[in-house]
């Protein structure tokens, strides 16, 4: 028998727990953390590198532990049903082709954004450039390339991916995920296509392998890659 596609066929989640989470990931957390509690951070710190990069570090724990109440606790499932699992060592060879995918369509999606003046707003980066030094990069690396990975994936491709995924099938489980990554990435619009596109590589490396390890490995290269751009 084939465990892996009957992993995806079967979602232990019923549509309460996917639509709590929605709320929380559109409504609670956008107005609360993002808005209210980074103004606050904002004017506590008077830099924006340290309230996006400490917003970003609330948001993590309360979306993780949102995902371990909701999804896991209730029914007594361990994080392996969102992913957190070993996956073959022979992948590693795609880890390093997709990452490489990844960067290459993102300098050109890049570029293409510049021709048409896209804007975008990012306040943790441009207060990294204007504030650089070790201390800055450190915590901007760590947040991007070590949080941002683990959360991320667990929330989007373990959770919301899979559920996806078992009640539409593979195609609208890959659209629909990545579409939802790219629409909380607003409003740094120049990037939401490559947000698209990596959620698109994201879910099929989990897809691959039942693990979202690979896609966490992709992710933190490609945003440790940004950062050290963003610097340079």
């Amino acid at each position: 028998m084939n465990e892996k596609p009957l992993f995806f066929k079967y979602s232990p989640w019923k549509r309460k727990e996917t639509l709590q989470l929605l709320l929380l990931v559109f409504v609670i957390v956008p107005f609360f953390i993002e808005y209210l509690l980074n103004d606050y951070l904002e004017s506590t710190f008077q830099n924006d590198l340290y309230a996006g990069t400490l917003t970003g570090f609330i948001m993590s724990i309360v979306f993780t532990l949102a995902v371990y109440c909701l999804a896991l606790r209730p029914q007594r499932l361990t994080w392996k049903e969102v992913g957190l699992s070993s996956f073959p060592k022979t992948y590693w060879g795609a880890i390093g082709g997709w990452a490489m995918v990844l960067i290459i369509a993102s300098i050109f999606l890049i570029i293409a954004g510049d021709l048409f003046e896209l804007g975008y707003g990012n306040k943790k980066t441009d207060s990294l450039q204007s504030h650089l030094n070790f201390i800055n990069f450190t915590i901007g690396f760590i947040s991007a390339a070590v949080i941002s990975p683990v959360y991320e994936e667990i929330l989007y491709r373990g959770f919301l991916y899979r559920w996806l995924r078992s009640k539409y099938g593979l195609v609208i489980g890959m659209i629909g995920s990545s579409f939802i990554f790219m629409l909380v990435h607003i409003p740094t619009y120049n990037v939401l296509p490559i947000t698209f596109i990596s959620g698109l590589v994201f879910s099929w490396t989990y897809e691959k392998t039942k693990s979202i390890i690979p896609g966490m490995i992709i992710h933190a290269i490609f945003n440790a890659l940004a950062v050290i751009l963003t610097v340079i």
